[in-house]
């Protein structure tokens, strides 16, 4: 899930990389000096050391930079002297320029790793806590398979504004999959409230429509009292698919609170069916419902769960706006239910997998939102 930067993968490869990277270095250092001895008298290499110095710096550490700083420092003095022109002004000033380059690229060196290993210690950090906010979802729960994916729209962030969960209770898997109005860093508080609402009342044996019910609760609490003075509530809403998978009936009980609708596979046919309820739900934290809506009687009771067929072998594919309305560069919208449909033979895991590629692939690898997929798999 968590996505490696351009930095962090060219950080590895040089330390992988440390021991060969001195060879070149060493070979200039022995080489120049060698080629000086049968040059003409005006033809002279040896200000050329400075590169293997530079070149040291860029994959090396400082203790590294300094020894082949040092060696360089040998080479020209060496190079001066079988000339016998190393008291002259043109030699003692490249020793000077090479003493004065060794200096600064062993302290920049220094810094460098320093700051790389503060950042290390930062985005470990920051890894374990996205992590606890947004657990990785079980592989298996109950009689179904999971499989997900995440991509975050903030580069070097595993969490944005999608989220999903499961839960198991007595006899049934729930499931929540969400998308909080934003995306990146700026919507995690959000995310975190909707996240934690669900792990608390989730695993409670209450009807599907009370733990909707509970969850926009507290979604309108949170976002109540975590508002900046200036932000508008209306502007600030999650749109969530909470649904039961019971244990022992082949149906999945949904209630949509303006999410995009779930597919349903069908690996045999190669069908995919959009799962649209015909009573949906206005997104959590806005509390907008029609004037002949009576939410009185109980917590529950504005919210209606449809029920769909969902069978042994069936695949339900749940997603975020960030996969339904990736655009590739002529601005078309990618066509996720042409796409799941021909592979709907896939298991989850490899599914999955597939589908968030070719979005990345679809787009150019260039995300303007969060991505969430949930692939579930009905077994025997």
């Amino acid at each position: 899930m968590i996505t490696a930067s351009v930095v962090e993968t060219l950080r590895t490869w040089r330390r992988s990389a440390r021991p060969l990277w001195l060879v070149g270095p060493l070979l200039l250092i022995i080489a120049i000096p060698v080629a000086d001895g049968f040059l003409p008298p005006d033809i002279h290499l040896a200000h050329l050391l400075v590169v293997a110095v530079a070149v040291t710096a860029v994959g090396a550490g400082p203790l590294a930079t300094a020894l082949i700083g040092a060696l360089a420092v040998a080479a020209l003095v060496f190079a001066g002297l079988e000339r016998r022109s190393l008291t002259t002004e043109s030699v003692l000033v490249e020793l000077s320029a090479l003493l004065a380059v060794c200096a600064f690229l062993v302290l920049f060196t220094r810094l460098r790793d320093r700051r790389e290993r503060e950042l290390a210690r930062a985005r470990s950090v920051s890894d374990a806590a996205q992590r606890v906010v947004l657990r990785p979802l079980p592989q298996r729960a109950g009689p179904v398979t999971l499989a997900s994916q995440y991509r975050s729209a903030e580069a070097d962030a595993t969490i944005g504004g999608d989220l999903y969960a499961a839960a198991r209770i007595p006899g049934a898997t729930r499931l929540l999959i969400g998308d909080v109005r934003g995306k990146g860093l700026p919507s995690i508080s959000d995310t975190a409230i909707v996240l934690g609402a669900f792990r608390a009342a989730a695993h409670r044996r209450i009807p599907l429509p009370e733990l909707v019910a509970y969850i926009e609760d507290a979604v309108r609490w949170g976002l109540a009292e975590f508002a900046e003075p200036t932000e508008d509530a209306a502007e600030r809403f999650v749109t969530a698919a909470v649904m039961d998978i019971p244990d022992d009936e082949p149906v999945v009980h949904l209630i949509s609170c303006g999410h995009p609708p779930p597919l349903l596979l069908r690996g045999l046919t190669r069908t995919a069916l959009a799962l649209t309820v015909p009573e949906p739900s206005p997104p959590l934290g806005l509390d907008v419902w029609p004037a002949d809506a009576d939410c009185t009687d109980s917590p529950g009771a504005c919210y209606v769960p449809a029920t769909f067929p969902f069978e042994h072998g069936d695949r339900l594919v749940l997603y975020t706006d960030g996969v339904s309305e990736a655009r590739n560069a002529d601005g078309d919208f990618y066509p996720l239910a042409e796409r799941a449909t021909a592979w709907a033979d896939k298991a989850p895991g490899p599914l999955v997998e597939r589908l968030a590629a070719d979005v990345r692939a679809y787009t150019g690898g260039r995300l303007n939102d969060d991505m969430a997929m949930i692939v579930v798999q009905r077994d025997a």
